[in-house]
């Protein structure tokens, strides 16, 4: 692909999940789909007639089992936040330059049992809590600048 392709490429449009314990660290989960550690928070796209917060809750509870009723909503960031795909990945992902993103942060109101990683969507295959700074030191260099505005936005850098 061209710059001029990859630049006529709309972002798609996806919300990220904030999971938040209450000592005030971050669920990040290890992708599944990837030979080298890659650290990241529960993501994905947004369904036709889904509000941010309605796809949140939906993808929270396919990629960790965590259900509705597990959570508090508390905040979503105020604007929407996009970010590029590497170029060595575009022809793998053809359809979107990148995605744009709504964040929603939520804390957990259950014990960590109510994890299972194997609900729905294997999206990962190991989780812990993290710091935000262990986090940003984890993410893929690419989501970094997101992760970083996200993570400041909510007071968890």
């Amino acid at each position: 692909m061209t710059p001029e392709d990859i630049a006529r490429l709309p972002y798609r449009p996806c919300v990220g999940v904030v999971l938040m314990h209450p000592d005030g660290r971050v669920f990040a989960g290890q992708r599944s789909d990837m030979e080298t550690p890659a650290w990241q928070m529960p993501q994905g796209g947004i369904d036709a007639g889904e509000t941010p917060v309605d796809a949140a809750l939906r993808e929270l509870r396919e990629e960790t089992g965590v259900k509705k009723r597990h959570v508090t909503v508390l905040d979503e960031t105020a604007e929407w936040l996009p970010y590029d795909l590497p170029a060595e990945v575009l022809p793998y992902r053809g359809k979107f330059r990148g995605q744009t993103q709504k964040w929603v942060l939520m804390r957990l109101d259950a014990g960590d049992e109510v994890i299972d990683l194997s609900h729905e969507d294997v999206e990962f295959s190991d989780w812990r809590w993290m710091t935000g700074a262990e986090l940003l030191s984890l993410i893929v260099p690419f989501k970094r600048p997101i992760y970083a505005a996200v993570l400041g936005e909510f007071g968890l850098a």
